[in-house]
């Protein structure tokens, strides 16, 4: 892939990283920072492949590993926890068939939690991609999930993997 297009939005500067690994993550059909993608940004920032590397693995929005189309973060906090986020992971992973950290094998959906969706006045929330839900219970997940299939569907989003 060539990452040029999107480098070139931005000056070679250091403090450019991290908004040229999000577009380039968006970039990617499996929803993750490449190695080819980790070299072009070394080169452009001209900076080394462990400074890439560190900033990719140290942002949970960022990930060095492929992932679904659809990446769904249920909140971690205290406050969520309190409110039922450990029953919305059991039943995410129940109606996927995955387990935290797993991706579906239609590559639709990857699920991870999250320490802070910064939404406690409304917990237990998630997101899928940068959609956030709130007040989410173990009934209103099935909706969730059979929506975001059909909107991938109509936007001719669905790929075989």
């Amino acid at each position: 892939m060539d990452y040029s297009t999107i480098l070139h939005k931005y000056a070679p500067l250091r403090e450019n990283l991290l908004m040229i690994l999000h577009d380039v993550q968006k970039s990617e059909p499996r929803n993750y920072v490449s190695p080819a993608a980790v070299e072009a940004v070394a080169a452009y920032l001209n900076t080394t492949l462990a400074a890439v590397y560190g900033v990719v693995g140290y942002y949970s929005m960022l990930s060095g590993e492929p992932r679904g189309r659809h990446i769904i973060r249920v909140c971690h906090s205290p406050v969520c926890r309190m409110n039922g986020s450990f029953d919305l992971l059991e039943e995410l992973q129940r109606q996927l068939g995955i387990t935290l950290g797993e991706t579906t094998n239609d590559g639709e959906f990857t699920l991870e939690t999250s320490e802070c969706l910064g939404n406690c006045h409304h917990a237990p929330s998630l997101m899928i991609n940068e959609v956030l839900y709130s007040s989410v219970s173990r009934k209103l997940l099935k909706d969730i999930l059979t929506r975001n299939r059909e909107h991938a569907k109509k936007a001719g989003e669905v790929r075989d993997v």
